[in-house]
């Protein structure tokens, strides 16, 4: 496993974090023990140090916790949640949540915890005027909580004002090669960095759209890629120190690339500070660190550890070999790892990507349950499929996202735009007027006719 330092704290942490949000489970908020255990301890195994859960996400807390205690892992791994700040109403608020996540989570202490979701300096600003920054001294003195940062879904010109209004040691952003100017952006993660922040990246994959669900002719160029020599990743320049600004660094005696230079004032101490690699690896006479880019994946994963001033990527893994694969990636994907000719066809990706994505959802969930029972991500997946795969496979899969045959549809048109689901949205999808899109798109008349003959027959 790849390691990068902390800036902040001089903290060893895997490139690779365990997002576990996505645990999957026959029901949803409700993880199934056993897969997570099994996730969780293959992380482990595979040099993951770093796990991330939250206190809105249902029934995780207490899964990361149980497994971690039944594992006997809990001193082995950082552990991360984060505070539900749009509940606390009142000072005490924050003690009866943190609480109720310590126990959750079977632990004393939170090594990494987030205000999650902010979305504009206003929502910091209430939390202070509740005491928030009292609070956090009181508890980091008690040994309770080790480092304090934020989860980040607002604007690019928000974002530096965020970073400026208190003394964070962490941020978390969304960040992947679709998204270089969405949130926080290419900007955001720069300018945390220079302020000696942490970095930890969020929807590397997009929810995996920028995985298994790229369209066919994104796909195509990969795979021509791989066939004209550009689909292997290559980290034993950077890692040898051979190459562009990571050429001064230096193996110190913990076995930590550049970790002396805790805080980077530039971009080339950025890039020798960022990554490291065990010292008995290297001891053993390791081969040069190197990995397949062989599915979409790999090199969505790839391109995000490429910039130096990423700290920690989170991947929401849903199987034990999953784990092992995006493990083998971030082994050898350094800082600059990737070639020019290989970003070149990353940008090819881009373009046939963002011609497809119409509505920017990643299957978060946040908008569920609706009042009305729509299954927003599942219409949103469907109209997108509908431009990168076809109009009829889109319409058969909002078919199967409608329960068309169970008798009682719900439909798009369904939506008497209440708003509870915009609110939720972190990607701020304005999601009433994206379902008159969907309906619009995939229950055209004839359409419409069929699922209303389908409702009769089966109700």
């Amino acid at each position: 496993m790849q390691y990068r330092v902390d800036p902040a704290t001089g903290t060893r942490i895997s490139a690779l974090g365990l997002g576990c949000m996505r645990f999957p489970g026959a029901v949803p908020g409700h993880p199934d023990p056993r897969t997570a255990e099994a996730i969780i301890a293959r992380a482990v195994e595979e040099g993951i140090n770093y796990l991330d859960t939250a206190y809105l996400y249902p029934g995780n807390e207490s899964c990361v916790g149980t497994a971690l205690e039944r594992l006997g892992l809990r001193d082995r791994v950082l552990l991360a949640t984060k505070l539900p700040h749009g509940s606390c109403k009142r000072p005490e608020d924050f003690d009866r949540f943190f609480d109720e996540q310590l126990r959750r989570l079977r632990t004393e202490r939170i090594d990494y915890y987030l205000i999650h979701n902010v979305t504009s300096p206003a929502q910091w600003e209430r939390l202070q005027s509740l005491g928030i920054e009292d609070w956090v001294a009181r508890q980091k003195a008690a040994g309770r909580i080790g480092s304090i940062g934020f989860s980040y879904h607002g604007s690019t010109g928000d974002f530096p004002v965020l970073l400026d209004a208190y003394d964070w040691n962490f941020c978390q952003i969304q960040y992947n090669y679709a998204g270089e100017r969405y949130q926080a952006g290419t900007a955001g993660l720069k300018a945390a960095a220079a302020r000696g922040l942490a970095v930890f990246v969020m929807e590397p994959l997009l929810g995996g759209r920028l995985a298994g669900k790229l369209p066919p002719a994104a796909r195509r160029v990969f795979e021509r890629a791989a066939g004209g020599g550009l689909g292997v990743l290559d980290g034993g320049a950077r890692a040898n120190g051979t190459s562009g600004d990571c050429a001064s660094a230096e193996i110190s005696p913990d076995g930590v690339i550049g970790a002396a230079a805790r805080i980077p004032h530039d971009e080339a101490e950025v890039a020798a500070s960022a990554f490291a690699r065990t010292a008995d690896e290297r001891a053993a006479g390791a081969s040069t660190p190197t990995a397949p880019l062989d599915t979409p994946a790999a090199w969505g994963l790839a391109w995000v550890w490429d910039h130096p001033e990423v700290t920690m990527l989170l991947s929401g893994m849903t199987s034990p070999e999953q784990v092992a694969q995006n493990a083998r990636i971030a082994s050898a994907a350094l800082p600059g790892a990737l070639s020019a000719a290989q970003h070149e066809v990353i940008g090819q990706v881009r373009a046939i990507f963002e011609a497809a994505n119409r509505v920017p959802c990643t299957g978060c969930n946040y908008c569920m349950p609706c009042p009305q029972g729509i299954n927003i991500p599942g219409c949103f997946a469907a109209y997108n499929a509908s431009f990168a795969h076809g109009w009829f496979t889109g319409v058969a899969q909002y078919f199967t996202a409608s329960a068309i045959r169970s008798g009682h549809p719900k439909l798009a048109s369904n939506c008497v735009r209440c708003g509870a689901c915009q609110r939720h949205c972190p990607q701020h999808i304005a999601i009433p007027d994206c379902l008159d899109d969907v309906r619009h798109r995939l229950t055209p008349g004839p359409v419409g006719a069929v699922l209303k003959l389908l409702a009769r027959r089966d109700a």
